[in-house]
């Protein structure tokens, strides 16, 4: 390098939060010359994306870089894969991109396609664990469509599916910045399938942005590092609440490790949540992590769900793993036809229950006094304002010829003929006595409405807490096997 160029490098203020990624920077191109001097050539993996600049003086420096090729391939490559200097996973606050995009393992996608004055490109790609991420830029004359201003949705689905049944879209998140005039976004997804490819291409079409109706149709390949995984073949059983959890795998991916697992429960409806765990050291792994269900089932040994749960890396060398979890019980729903004027709604699989004292109909007005009992005698106000606010969603009113008419796979009350939210007032705090008002000519309108041919209809599961049940510990295989489509024991 002339010396001149290395005098108006050295010049350039760099933000003292660079200042550790750059000296990193150059510590792992002179390792990786070195190695280079060492070893034979050999062919280089396909190149990885390069990113965008988040600064000026960073700005600068990545310029001159990848302009005058003065400083060495390798340092190129690590200020091309560096999260501060790229920015995008940065600003989503989104760590495992940014630890991802440190060992260069996002891939750069630039995938474009413009419909109706408004253009969609794709930008980024990586796939951890179960975890895929696609980032991209909206850009154009959104102001045709019907949201506010300021505010962009999309209707998306992957692989060719259809509606909200899509399987991607089960604890998908999206987060999004508007960025002169356009705006940049981040999808998450959990990876929905029980196998694994660690390589393949995703269909991906958008059907509408802000109501803005076109086909933005994408193909993204995705791809991720071999993964090293341990099986685990722990069963642990819990006779009185009738549950099982048993440990199939875990994953260790390049910047996130994975938990595969089975539950059993007696009861249709139960849900285990392994909600936190430990290593020996008491730090703590996880802590209420989202799960990927796999795979439900009914055997003769009750209702099974296979899950899959992602969080951050498990440090090297741990030896054991303390996991905690909880059972949330599903009471079946209880319902009474409204032609006496008192009456109990008790709960199936607890000690819950509403007496209804009194119903009576006032003009559009239905109004229903009641006390809830078997709450305790020491109910926090944070707990009593939870109920209370509760109480709002917890009954229906339902014409009694549409009962079976409601699909339960998508139990929506039926229009017209249905009432599912309510005005809660607090008659006695200590006595626990609430009243329920019923617009009958509200947002919800009950047509042709008669006390002796509506149903009341009541979910006590709002109102029942989780059960935690108690932990277990791991030992973890001392072996760790490569996940390449087979796996060393």
């Amino acid at each position: 390098m002339s010396n001149n160029i290395k005098s108006e490098l050295e010049k350039i203020e760099i933000p003292a939060q660079l200042h550790d990624r750059v000296k990193l920077g150059v510590k792992q191109a002179k390792q990786e010359k070195l190695q280079e001097k060492k070893q034979p050539v050999k062919k280089l993996p396909p190149k990885r994306n390069k990113w965008k600049v988040g600064g000026i003086a960073a700005a600068a420096i990545l310029t001159i870089t990848l302009s005058s090729g003065f400083i060495n391939p390798s340092m190129n490559q690590v200020l091309a894969s560096t999260p501060l200097l790229g920015g995008i996973y940065e600003q989503f606050g989104d760590k495992m991109g940014m630890h991802l995009a440190e060992q260069n393992l996002v891939t750069q996608i630039n995938q474009e396609v413009t419909k109706n004055g408004v253009t969609i490109k794709l930008t980024n790609v990586y796939f951890d664990g179960d975890v895929v991420s696609v980032t991209g830029v909206i850009s154009g004359d959104l102001s045709k469509g019907h949201n506010e201003p300021g505010e962009v949705s999309m209707d998306v689905n992957f692989e060719n599916n259809k509606g909200d049944n899509d399987p991607w879209l089960r604890g998908m998140s999206t987060d999004m910045q508007k960025s002169d005039g356009s705006y940049e976004f981040q999808w998450k997804m959990n990876y929905p399938y029980k196998e694994i490819k660690e390589s393949y291409k995703l269909p991906i079409t958008i059907h509408n942005i802000n109501g803005i109706e076109g086909s933005w149709t994408f193909n993204v390949p995705v791809n991720q590092e071999a993964s090293l995984a341990r099986t685990l073949g722990h069963s642990q059983h819990y006779e009185n609440e009738g549950v099982t959890v048993k440990l199939q795998e875990l994953k260790q991916s390049k910047a996130s490790s994975s938990l595969t697992f089975e539950t059993i429960t007696s009861f249709e409806g139960d849900y285990i949540e392994l909600y936190k765990a430990e290593d020996e050291n008491g730090k703590v792994l996880f802590h209420y992590e989202n799960d990927t269900i796999l795979t439900k089932s009914k055997e003769d040994d009750g209702y099974h769900h296979t899950l899959r749960k992602t969080f951050d890396q498990i440090a090297e060398g741990t030896k054991a793993i303390t996991f905690y979890p909880s059972l949330t019980i599903a009471d079946p729903t209880v319902q009474q036809k409204l032609d006496q004027n008192s009456f109990a709604l008790e709960s199936e699989r607890t000690d819950l229950a509403i007496q209804v004292n009194k119903v009576t109909l006032e003009g559009d007005k239905l109004i229903l006094d009641y006390e809830f009992q078997g709450l305790g005698e020491n109910v926090s106000n944070h707990k009593f304002e939870n109920i209370h606010h509760n109480l709002s969603y917890a009954f229906n009113l339902i014409d009694k010829d549409f009962i079976d008419k409601i699909d339960p796979e998508n139990p929506f009350p039926p229009k017209g003929h249905s009432i599912s939210r309510n005005e809660v007032k607090v008659i006695d705090k200590n006595n626990h006595q609430f009243q329920s008002v019923f617009d009958l000519k509200g947002e919800e309108k009950f047509e042709n409405f008669l006390l002796e041919d509506t149903v009341l209809q009541l979910d006590f599961n709002s109102f029942i807490g989780n059960k935690e049940l108690a932990s277990f510990t791991v030992e973890l295989p001392s072996q760790m096997g490569l996940r390449d489509g087979s796996l060393v024991p």
